[in-house]
């Protein structure tokens, strides 16, 4: 069982994680978290050294719960051409998953942290060169298994992936439309069935 201490980190970070990705590190202010914690300002740094890790922590938990749950779908075939495919699926949906924290924290964060502050930022960098590695993974099983085709280059189309999902997904969020996330699900879709399968 967790420590009271550790139940305090937990209990601060969920209720923060949502206003750091709304708002972005600078903008949040320590009365943003002391309002939203119901904790005075003694109880945030006597958990956290400051603002700067608790930001970091609170990304990292929306961040696990992102992975995690792109996993889990994932999981539901052993076949790596079937785990692209149900990449996509799961972001088809991502706009109505991410609403509660605000957007998407990787494009969220990205942008803010970007020449603000080096230490958050490059948790940004790491978690989307871990999902693009993951993408090489299953791709590179896919040549092992005989699904994908051998001479492609693993690493340039899990960039493309990846990078045609962001764009979808800070495109939906700014336009207020979800046709940007599923139309660019379409073309992934295409890319995986016409040029990457075997």
């Amino acid at each position: 069982m967790a420590s009271k201490a550790d139940q305090t980190k937990a209990f601060i970070i969920k209720k923060v994680a949502p206003i750091f990705n709304k708002n972005g590190y600078a903008a949040t202010s320590l009365s943003d978290i002391t309002k939203a914690t119901g904790l005075t300002k003694g109880a945030i740094y006597g958990n956290f050294k400051n603002k700067e890790e608790l930001a970091i922590e609170a990304f990292n938990m929306v961040v696990k719960g992102v992975l995690r749950r792109i996993t889990e779908y994932q999981n539901r075939s052993d076949s790596p051409f079937e785990k692209l495919t149900l990449l996509t699926k799961f972001y088809r949906n991502y706009y109505d998953y991410i609403y509660e924290y605000g957007g998407c924290p990787i494009i969220n964060m990205g942008v803010d942290a970007n020449n603000q502050n080096t230490e958050l930022f490059a948790h940004v960098q790491y978690t989307i060169e871990r999902i693009q590695k993951n993408l090489v993974k299953i791709i590179e099983q896919g040549k092992k298994e005989g699904e994908i085709k051998p001479a492609i280059d693993s690493w340039l189309y899990a960039k493309q992936i990846y990078t045609m999902i962001q764009g979808a997904v800070f495109m939906t969020y700014t336009m207020n439309d979800e046709n940007y996330l599923s139309s660019i699900m379409d073309k992934v879709d295409q890319m995986i069935l016409n040029e990457i399968k075997k």
